[in-house]
């Protein structure tokens, strides 16, 4: 198990290079000007070179590179050319609101959908697994920048009873866990929660129709095993699987949730990223990009490592 995880944590580490040099190129090689937005539509030649300087973009390439990756391992990400904040100040602030919406729609994504795809595989070609498979697809397949839309003319301007934007009464500085700021969660969250849903649906229904269909739950009918106890077997062998697919929706949420944060105004990543391509604010574009990449890749670690805890036959493979 230990020599797994060193091995796990190895093969890591290139992962996490190659997302720094990638995250780097994609931000620098897009067109434009990251200094328009702050310099005066007259700034002189020597005004813009002053501010190249300042911010580096007068070195080349490979130069700008390694100093912002050298900076990055002390923890610094440069500094917002809008704002003129830190950029870690500002990206661990967004991710913390994106991680707490991000969560309940992974957990609400994953109760649903496992229930839907257990009904479904226990009760194949039936109505049932008919209406749990149509849910899937729905989920999959509904834009949902149009269903967050749908969601908030129907919970709040039509009843009024959720909030349809923001992150607490008194904005996202003052969260705290009670139902007063838990509102504005709901609308978001379950919105977010449809495409794991969807996902990890069918994905549950295909697992447990494959088992049911093994031979060793004939012999354990056979030995006259009860409902329950077949069920735990099932349940033991779909969690690896499930979980996997769990952690990667969970890290997908945290990336791709631009057009949910947007409709809802949440002050997460996906809003911090609009305004950096906007403003074309290169330090806070690339910090940015760069904390969910990685998070991405220490999250697929961690579904790794529970998977083999679950299952040890992934790590003696």
């Amino acid at each position: 198990m230990i020599l797994y995880l060193l091995r796990r944590i190895v093969y890591a580490l290139p992962i996490m290079a190659g997302v720094a040099l990638v995250c780097f190129a994609l931000v620098h090689l897009a067109p434009g000007d990251p200094l328009v937005s702050i310099l005066p539509a007259d700034a002189s030649a020597e005004m813009a070179a002053q501010m190249r300087e300042l911010y580096g973009f007068n070195r080349s390439y490979p130069e700008q590179f390694i100093a912002w990756v050298w900076r990055a391992l002390h923890g610094d990400l440069g500094q917002s050319i809008a704002s003129g904040r830190p950029v870690a100040a500002e990206v661990l602030t967004a991710v913390g609101n994106t991680l707490r919406l991000a969560v309940l729609a992974t957990l609400i994504g994953f109760v649903l959908g496992s229930l839907f795809g257990f009904v479904a595989g226990y009760f194949r070609n039936s109505w049932p697994d008919r209406l749990a498979s149509l849910l899937a697809v729905l989920g999959v397949s509904v834009p949902h920048y149009w269903l967050g839309m749908v969601m908030v003319i129907l919970f709040s301007a039509l009843t009024g009873w959720l909030p349809a934007t923001g992150a607490g009464p008194d904005g996202a500085g003052s969260w705290a866990w009670d139902w007063e700021h838990f509102q504005y969660m709901l609308l978001p969250a379950l919105t977010m929660s449809v495409i794991p849903m969807g996902i990890i649906a069918r994905t549950v229904r295909a697992l447990v129709a494959d088992i049911l269909s093994q031979e060793f739950i004939t012999g354990l009918q056979a030995k006259g095993l009860t409902h329950a106890g077949i069920f735990r077997h099932v349940l033991k062998n779909v969690a690896p699987t499930a979980l996997a697919v769990m952690g990667l929706q969970l890290g997908y949420l945290l990336g791709g949730s631009i057009l949910i944060e947007t409709v809802f105004s949440w002050p997460g990543t996906g809003m911090l990223l609009n305004s950096a391509i906007f403003q074309r604010d290169l330090p806070l574009l690339q910090g940015t990009i760069l904390v969910l990449a990685l998070f991405f890749v220490l999250l697929n670690l961690a579904v790794d490592l529970l998977q083999t805890l679950l299952d040890p036959r992934i790590a003696r493979a």
